[in-house]
């Protein structure tokens, strides 16, 4: 009997022992697998990131009255320039508001060419979605055109086509993943309801506190004064119809030591310089891309950059391309084969930057200066 029990005991001893190691060696596995997938997920990570960057876009507003409307109902708008608007962002400046009804109190006298109030039919948001625009930002003078109502229907259509934005006070901010990168956007004005590109502490703070979040900051600033005479970056206040409309040198320099990858401006309805600061890639404005109906297409106003950037996942500039293009009241959107907007991108940063390590080829790349 005595033996017996004895027997039974180390039958039971090896039971336990055998389970205690079943369950390391599962629980070694599960580990190695986690570890794996782990190994996996940050090799997938990209090392390199496309951003595509365009100036404003207005596809056409229904107020005063239907005639600032283009034929076709904008449905083509961009059809000249589609197969460059390819990339991980695609993004642009949305320079009014989606708005089926309602009247602007902006505008006293409605009748001529003298109301700069910009309400897009609310299916033009379908338009600027399929030409592949994933990131907009909605801090302008244009957005509030239409007071609370237009904001808010704006916000509720971009949301309702997984467009991401930012600039309102009510929604500074947005981070969003993508092929294993999590971004944030923010976006910066001097009007009314945006975030103040003229606070440039709080601005600095929301960046940073971004930057602590994910992998790549996108910022996004309208300012500066505004046509062919505010051409050059300053480096001081602009002060435009008695508005300061931001000292954007200093903005976009401050954003990058706040943690900022890319700095994307607009605002002049011109194209401006670029600018490569601690490794961190500054456009400071990307002028008119696809504005129809109550704009001045006039000079250096009908000319514009499509931004072809590429980044490391670092964030840090490896180069551009420019593709130019050009807008005018018969053909509209258009490639301009002779290289316009690239050409007074350099001659700007030639002149505005003189201490740059640019290097601009003839076939519209921008590179960093090999030594």
């Amino acid at each position: 009997m005595r033996l017996l029990s004895v027997s039974l005991l180390n039958i039971i001893l090896s039971l336990i022992l055998l389970s205690c190691t079943t369950t390391a060696s599962t629980t070694t596995e599960v580990s190695q697998s986690q570890n794996i997938l782990q190994k996996d997920t940050a090799a997938f990570k990209k090392d390199t990131i496309s951003i595509i960057g365009v100036g404003d876009i207005m596809l056409g507003s229904a107020y005063p009255d239907k005639s600032n409307l283009p034929k076709g109902d904008a449905i083509k708008s961009f059809k000249n320039v589609d197969t460059f608007l390819k990339g991980d962002i695609v993004f642009g400046n949305l320079e009014g508001c989606f708005l089926n009804s309602g009247k602007s109190t902006k505008c006293k006298d409605t009748t001529g060419n003298s109301c700069f109030a910009f309400r897009m039919p609310e299916r033009y948001a379908g338009i600027i979605k399929n030409a592949g625009f994933n990131l907009l930002s909605i801090a302008n003078n244009h957005v509030g055109d239409f007071g609370f109502k237009g904001r808010k229907r704006t916000a509720e259509i971009l949301d309702s086509l997984n467009i991401h934005y930012a600039g309102l006070q009510s929604h500074p901010s947005v981070i969003f993943e993508k092929d294993s990168i999590k971004y944030a956007f923010c976006a910066f004005a001097p009007n009314e309801n945006t975030v103040s590109i003229n606070k440039l502490d709080s601005a600095k703070s929301l960046v940073s506190r971004l930057k602590a979040q994910v992998d790549i900051v996108i910022v996004s600033f309208h300012g500066g004064g505004e046509g062919a005479k505010f051409e050059h970056v300053p480096r001081t206040d602009e002060i435009f119809y008695e508005e300061n409309r931001g000292n954007v040198y200093a903005f976009a320099h401050g954003v990058i030591d706040a943690g900022a990858d890319v700095v994307l401006g607009h605002g002049p309805h011109v194209t401006r310089a670029v600018e490569v600061y601690k490794n961190k890639f500054i456009a400071y404005s990307l002028g008119n891309f696809c504005t129809y109906g109550m704009f001045s297409l006039k000079g250096p106003n009908g000319f514009a950059p499509l931004l072809q950037l590429k980044i490391n996942s670092n964030g840090d500039f490896i180069l551009a391309d420019i593709i130019s293009v050009k807008q005018d009241k018969i053909n509209n959107l258009t490639i301009d084969t002779h290289y316009t907007a690239f050409k007074k991108i350099q001659w700007l940063t030639n002149t505005d930057f003189p201490e740059h390590q640019l290097s601009f080829s003839a076939n519209g790349r921008i590179e960093l200066r090999k030594n």
